[in-house]
């Protein structure tokens, strides 16, 4: 069943472990992030991009996710938000939509810009009744820069100006950056522990860490312990997907054209790869 997001986190946060936030694209991911929350009992979050708006259109992935979390899992905790929304435009679009929660990404502006920008939006989101997440520092991606010429700390997020943000935006949760990269970019070779411990103590709404398909257990359960809710999770999902259907292709029997015995590997592929995710988070059994 679908809950606010916000729900979610604050029972993580209170209790100690991280929920996945799970990228979603098609019939298939949704089915296979569901059925893997279902199995194992754990709240997730099933999160969608621009991109995917485009793609599957935004009322038919907003009532897709919705359909299949109502009857596949009527008794699980499974909130829907957009992901790495970009501006005005699109936040409001997806609330008329339905959205309950979203990510307003303001991270590549000036600090100030992304604070003026972030409060304005956080202003709106409230009066109807959504929550927003933001994001101070920057995720590499890559393309966007040289993964040589990283300057680490210009990127990771300063814990004093988090203290700030957060009280003068009056967001519900704050995307960080201590390290971390989007999809294949190189990540710092160690997290900063040390940064994240600082927000911790000057920030009390729940952390999120993206680009965390590839976190396992000890850096997972070291972030876990200095504050981090929710950890988003999309390539994993992707090269899951892309990874089966090209095994499908390569069979001795041939490319099947039975386009459901094709996707329903690729679901089962994907459902696996958020299983583990599930269980490395220390989410499975709190539904």
């Amino acid at each position: 069943m679908l809950v606010p997001v916000a729900d979610i986190l604050k029972k993580a946060q209170a209790d100690g472990y991280a929920v996945g936030a799970f990228n979603t694209v098609n019939l298939e991911t949704t089915r296979a992030i569901i059925d893997a929350a279902r199995d194992l009992r754990s709240p997730l979050v099933i999160q969608v991009t621009e991109k995917t708006l485009e793609y599957a259109g935004g009322r038919a992935i907003f009532n897709l996710v919705k359909n299949v979390a109502d009857f596949y899992a009527p008794d699980i905790p499974i909130g829907i938000h957009l992901d790495h929304g970009k501006g005005f435009d699109i936040i409001k679009r997806v609330i008329d939509i339905g959205f309950t929660s979203v990510m307003f990404d303001g991270s590549r502006k000036q600090y100030e810009d992304n604070l003026m920008v972030t409060k304005e939006i956080a202003e709106y989101c409230h009066s109807k009744g959504v929550n927003l997440q933001g994001e101070l520092g920057s995720v590499p991606y890559l393309g966007e820069i040289e993964m040589m010429d990283v300057a680490w700390n210009e990127y990771m997020t300063d814990p004093g100006q988090a203290e700030e943000f957060v009280k003068e935006t009056k967001i519900d949760a704050l995307a960080v950056a201590i390290g971390n990269a989007h999809g294949f970019f190189r990540e710092r070779s160690e997290p900063d522990y040390a940064r994240l411990e600082m927000i911790q103590k000057r920030v009390s709404v729940p952390l999120i860490l993206h680009g965390a398909s590839d976190w396992e257990n000890g850096r997972v359960s070291e972030v876990i312990k200095r504050g981090i809710t929710c950890f988003n999770v999309d390539t994993a999902v992707r090269v899951a997907f892309i990874n089966s259907l090209i095994k499908a292709s390569k069979t001795q029997e041939g490319i099947s054209f039975d386009i459901r015995k094709s996707l329903g590997s690729a679901r089962e592929a994907v459902k696996d790869v958020v299983k583990s995710k599930i269980k490395i988070f220390g989410s499975d059994g709190k539904a």
